[in-house]
């Protein structure tokens, strides 16, 4: 099983000089399985350079597993080109949102219409296929063995667990672990707080001992505390959940649209190296065989 980042930053695409190393694209990730099952994890702007990597005709479907809905996981869908290739099919699978009670069909519904983009959804010419997807419950993609896992975001997030070839890998999506805010005498908070712990020790039980964790680590902690609620992570928190799932690889993505290159180099060179697992800022471009 194979992993290629095709957009690492968050929030908005930031092109330039200033973010040439790492890359300006949003959250797209590639898995290829060793039987060549094409794998996609959220659909940023990265996906539209993903495409440009394979040939117009799909040898075979492509599997789009979207995260949640906010716009920078989804904004590169219709510039996925074998969207446009007669006889590709495109399987996009997501969850239920909890307020229409619609699938992940409404991510296309919604985004190709005329007034947003010149081609709606009608238009297309390869088979779209969407499948709905709920937490805990597996399913199979060729070779693979797929779980969403529910993580903390203001919107339905899913993290996908892959398994495959002997490997494990997991993906979070957006993710702010959760927070306490109710008084620490308080009988909210002692409820809150076993809450909490629970989904915690379900979040650890998930990840356990997986060969990959790529999770979202937007802020430093100085950043951290002024955006709190906002749905993303600190490298900290990060570096404290594969400590305890006891991961053997961290990779850090979701980058903040205002950081530049130098100081993502910055970051790198502060983190704690005395780990139990290795580390990385994921940058595009970056492949790895687990």
């Amino acid at each position: 099983m194979k992993l290629k980042f095709w957009g690492v930053r968050g929030s908005i695409p930031t092109p330039g000089p200033e973010t040439s190393k790492y890359g300006g694209n949003t959250t797209c990730l590639q898995v290829t399985t060793d039987d060549g099952d094409l794998i996609i994890l959220d659909a940023g702007t990265g996906i539209r350079v993903l495409a440009t990597h394979l040939p117009p005709k799909l040898p075979g479907p492509a599997h789009i597993l979207i995260s949640h809905t906010h716009w920078d996981h989804i904004h590169g869908l219709p510039f996925f080109s074998p969207l446009f290739v007669p006889g590709n099919l495109i399987k996009i699978y997501g969850g239920r949102d909890a307020n229409t009670g619609e699938g992940i069909e409404r991510a296309l519904n919604v985004q190709l219409q005329y007034c947003y983009f010149p081609i709606i959804e009608s238009e297309l010419k390869a088979d779209v296929e969407y499948v709905t997807v709920q937490a805990n419950q597996a399913f199979k993609i060729g070779s693979a063995i797929i779980t969403p896992h529910l993580m903390h975001h203001p919107v339905i997030n899913f993290g996908y667990r892959i398994d495959c070839d002997g490997k494990s890998l997991f993906f979070t999506g957006d993710y702010e672990p959760l927070l306490n805010n109710f008084a620490p005498d308080s009988i909210e908070f002692a409820n809150h707080q076993q809450m909490i712990e629970r989904s915690q020790d379900e979040l650890v039980q998930a990840i356990s001992h997986i060969d990959a964790l790529v999770i979202d680590s937007s802020y430093t902690l100085e950043e951290y505390a002024s955006r709190q609620g906002w749905g993303h992570g600190t490298h900290q928190s990060s570096m404290e959940l594969a400590q305890k799932a006891k991961v053997k690889k961290l990779y850090f993505t979701h980058h903040e649209p205002t950081r530049s290159d130098a100081e993502l180099d910055a970051i790198a060179k502060s983190l704690k190296k005395d780990t139990d697992f290795e580390q990385f800022l994921a940058y595009e471009g970056l492949e790895i065989e687990l």
